[in-house]
C-alpha cells in the first residue's frame, strides 16, 4: 500500500451502498481495507482498484466475534492509521416477529449492532489518541419509526442512530467526526437476503446506491452529524 495516502475501512463492500462506499473513497484519494463475507468482495475489490486504490480485501462474517477480530488483525498488520472508516454491513428479516427464527433475528442483531460496537470500540481509541479521524455508520430512516414485520430490522438501526449521537457528544471536544447516513430503500440485495421481495416496499422504485453512498461520504469528510440520503422522496420521508 502506499503510505503516503489516507486509509479507509469499509465493511459490507461487496455490493451496494458499501461498494459504492468504496468507490468515492478510492475516487478521493483513499487506499482501502474492504471486508466482506461472501465471493463478491474479490470482484468488488478489483473494481475499486482501477479508481487508483491500493486495495486489502478480508473475507470475514462480521456477525461473529471471530470476524471482527480478523478484521481488526489486517487492520493493525497493515501499520497504518485509520483515517476513516465506515460501518456499513447489515442485514435484515422481514415477517411477522412470531414466525421468523430466532436465529435470524439474532443474526439482525449479531451484524448490525453487536459488530458495529466491537469495531467502533477497536477503531476509535487510536482515532481519539491521534486526535483525527473520520467514522461512518449507516444507520436508515427506518430508525426513527418501529418497524412491524421487519421488527428487530427497525430496532437494530435505531440502536445505531442511537448510538452514533451519543459518540457524537463524548468527542465533540476531538478532532474525530462520527456521522450517520440514513438511506431510505436502496437497491440493493437487501431486500432480496431479507425474504422481502415481494413486500410492498420491495417491489417499489429504490434508490441508487451510488447517490446514497456519495451523499454519504460528502457528509462524512465535511464533519455533519446525519444525512438521510437518497431520492427527493426519501429525504422527505425522513424530514
Amino acid at each position: 500500500m502506499n503510505e503516503t495516502r489516507p486509509l479507509a475501512v469499509v465493511t459490507g463492500a461487496s455490493s451496494g451502498i458499501g461498494f459504492e462506499l468504496a468507490k468515492q473513497f478510492a475516487e478521493n484519494g483513499f487506499d482501502l481495507v474492504l471486508c466482506a463475507e461472501n465471493s463478491g468482495l474479490g470482484i468488488a475489490a478489483d473494481e475499486v482498484r482501477a479508481h487508483g486504490a491500493d486495495v486489502h480485501r478480508v473475507k470475514a462474517d462480521l456477525a461473529t466475534p471471530e470476524g471482527t477480530e480478523r478484521l481488526l488483525g489486517a487492520i493493525a498488520a497493515t501499520g497504518r492509521p485509520v483515517a476513516a472508516a465506515a460501518l456499513n454491513a447489515g442485514v435484515g428479516r422481514g415477517g411477522a416477529f412470531l414466525d421468523t427464527d430466532l436465529a435470524d433475528e439474532v443474526r439482525v442483531i449479531d451484524l448490525n449492532i453487536t459488530s458495529t460496537v466491537r469495531l467502533a470500540k477497536g477503531l476509535l481509541p487510536d482515532m481519539v489518541a491521534r486526535d483525527e479521524g473520520r467514522l461512518l455508520f449507516t444507520s436508515s430512516i427506518d430508525a426513527t419509526v418501529p418497524g412491524p414485520f421487519q421488527a428487530v430490522y427497525n430496532a437494530s438501526k435505531s440502536f445505531i442512530q442511537s448510538f452514533a449521537q451519543a459518540l457524537q457528544n463524548e468527542l465533540k471536544d476531538t478532532g474525530v467526526t462520527v456521522t450517520s447516513v440514513m438511506p431510505g430503500a436502496t437497491e440493493t440485495h437487501f431486500f432480496h437476503r431479507a425474504g422481502m421481495e415481494d413486500t410492498q416496499v420491495g417491489r417499489q422504485k429504490k434508490d441508487d446506491p451510488e447517490d446514497v453512498a456519495r451523499q454519504g461520504f460528502e457528509a462524512l469528510m465535511a464533519g455533519r452529524k446525519k444525512i438521510v440520503a437518497g431520492s427527493v422522496k426519501t429525504k422527505g420521508r425522513g424530514s
